[in-house]
């Protein structure tokens, strides 16, 4: 199993996940179109030129999906009972069509559960960075984690 039990976590632990992704036009219009989203800006290359970014902004929702979806593997694959929040959701750069992005998370909170005692929460504070080294998104996920089973 890829992931690590709440016990198996410290703060201050930082991570590099290997998966990286390169953003397809494809990827974008999918997830746009599949979740109702009617903004020109990711759907629309003629109204996107005439933007100020020139060309066809890959959907935010799709990069925040996308960050933590990189980071699963590594951090909560098999241990997670529930992700209990996003907070401080930031994308501080734009998206675009042939980005390649990956993922880096680093632990910045623990605490025991007060009402389920074989369990955690972990608060990961989740980047993903794009090709050039620069963050595009940012945000805090608090995950309650399974505790290492008692042999």
């Amino acid at each position: 199993m890829a992931g690590r039990h709440f016990d198996e976590w410290q703060v201050g632990d930082k991570l590099t996940h290997e998966i990286r992704r390169t953003v397809t036009e494809a990827d974008n219009l999918f997830f746009t179109v599949m979740t109702h989203n009617p903004q020109p800006l990711h759907l629309d290359v003629e109204a996107a030129k005439e933007s100020e970014f020139g060309q066809i902004l890959v959907n935010g929702t799709y990069t925040f999906s996308l960050m933590v979806g990189l980071s699963v593997g590594d951090t909560t694959l098999g241990t997670l009972v529930a992700n209990l929040g996003y907070d401080k959701l930031v994308m501080p750069k734009p998206v675009f069509i042939g980005d390649t992005l990956h993922a880096t998370s680093e632990v910045i909170g623990l605490r025991e559960s007060k009402s389920r005692p074989d369990t955690g929460i972990v608060t990961f504070l989740h980047e993903a960075v794009n090709q050039r080294g620069e963050v595009v998104c940012r945000c805090e996920r608090s995950a309650l984690l399974r505790k290492k089973p008692s042999k």
